[in-house]
């Protein structure tokens, strides 16, 4: 099998996935009522890009929670953090500190628009003072109305936190599996993708939204475990 068949059957699960849960989601439509699995491992899309050979949407982030022994982060907690704030002080926006996909998303915008004196401090500590999150708050808001629109897949893996879980298992390797970096580019992302202003190189030519695991190579028997999370997934 080549790297090329086993992400045809990567997005055939996908699609399974989509059909067992009614479809996929938008952050801008969840809510901490609907019935999310207590941990899993979730898959961001970008709607307007599709699979070179089919109109598959292009998976472009994938994630998961609690990967350290006694986390206790719910795969809602992820996600809501990756939403950003609907009410208080920072409404429509979010903590960029506390979420490397809200961090990247805004390096990018930042570096594309020219912002960087704007935005001097933006990624820079894992905390920051309420004024300069005032600062923030506009870059903050256009990073929400990014990830808002983005529709999104999870399948439900209820396992106990750690580095060696069955979720941190699926995460790495299914990156792996999608990173066109360092390989012949397979569904290639298209000049228009935002990551392509990124500042990582990981993340303009691996074609994902994330750093980690795509320089390393994958585990084909991945694709017979997420097959087994997509058939223990229930709808919310």
């Amino acid at each position: 099998m080549t790297r090329r068949d086993d992400l045809d059957e990567l997005y055939r699960l996908f699609d399974d996935l989509e059909a067992r849960v009614g479809g996929r989601q938008t952050l801008a439509d969840c809510t901490g009522y609907m019935d999310w699995p207590d941990r899993g491992v979730y898959f961001f899309f970008a709607p307007e890009e599709t699979r070179e050979t089919t109109d598959q949407p292009r998976a472009t982030r994938v994630g998961t929670h609690a990967v350290s022994e006694g986390s206790s982060t719910s795969l809602w907690d992820r996600l809501r953090t990756h939403r950003g704030a609907q009410r208080g002080t920072y409404e429509g926006g979010g903590n960029h500190r506390g979420s490397v996909f809200r961090k990247r998303v805004g390096e990018a915008l930042v570096d594309r628009d020219g912002l960087r004196e704007t935005y001097p401090q933006w990624g820079v500590g894992s905390t920051a003072k309420r004024e300069l999150r005032l600062d923030e708050l506009d870059m903050e808001r256009r990073v929400s109305n990014y990830l808002r629109d983005l529709p999104f897949l999870w399948v439900a893996v209820d396992d106990e936190p750690s580095a060696e879980s069955q979720r941190a298992y699926i995460e790495r390797n299914v990156i792996a599996l999608l990173s066109n970096y360092q390989h012949d580019p397979v569904d290639p992302r298209s000049g228009e993708w935002l990551g392509t202003a990124s500042r990582s190189k990981k993340i303009r030519e691996s074609g994902l939204w994330n750093v980690n695991h795509v320089d390393e190579e994958y585990d084909p028997a991945v694709l017979n475990a997420l097959g087994d999370a997509v058939e223990k997934t229930q709808p919310l």
